[in-house]
């Protein structure tokens, strides 16, 4: 009975990492599948689908004499959405577009970031009482956008940036960094 008790100390443990580890990747997966990355995202849940099972066996079997399986079953769940978030924001999967409002009139936004080598679409507009303002749209690694919106706050702190996931692309992609990480590695098809 000894034995039986301290295994079950051991499993607790071990159903809590495995489950983690499972909804970590089930975030992942529904966030690069959502991005594109079908392939990636399939070898994903297969991976994730394969600890699930395991784990949900544990508790189930000793679920009678140990219902504090559950609990760490389910502990397991909620860390894992926090870790799974985190994780991918990490791993800056997929393009965003930002959509930038720039007031400045002494100096244009857009010649600025192509000097820095972005590539830029402008176009003109006003604002209500016909002052004129800059809109910019850039499309970026989300991996590099804490570095393009340091740029962008640094040229003009009062600007206005909207930034959106971007789910697929067609056109010019000739000059893209070949520094994209993961996103290369894993090409979408």
């Amino acid at each position: 009975m000894d034995t039986l008790y301290l295994s079950a100390w051991a499993l607790a443990p071990l159903i809590f990492l495995a489950r983690v580890a499972d909804v970590s990747l089930g975030t992942v997966r529904i966030l690069v599948g959502f991005r594109g990355y079908r392939s990636v995202a399939t070898i994903i849940g297969f991976v994730e689908a394969l600890i699930w099972v395991l784990a949900v066996r544990q508790v189930l079997l000793h679920l009678d004499a140990q219902p504090w399986l559950a609990v760490a079953y389910a502990a397991g769940f909620a860390s894992g959405n926090f870790l799974g978030i985190t994780l991918e924001r990490r791993l800056g999967v997929g393009r965003e577009l930002v959509r930038v409002i720039s007031y400045r009139t002494d100096r244009l936004l857009a010649e600025y970031l192509r000097d820095q080598g972005y590539r830029v679409v402008e176009l003109a507009g006003s604002r209500r009482n016909a002052e004129p303002v800059q809109v910019i749209f850039v499309v970026e690694w989300r991996k590099k956008m804490p570095a393009l919106l340091a740029l962008i706050r640094g040229f003009d702190a009062e600007s206005i940036c909207t930034i959106t996931d971007v789910k697929s692309h067609v056109g010019e992609d000739v000059d893209l960094p070949a520094d994209t990480g993961f996103a290369l590695r894993f090409k979408r098809k």
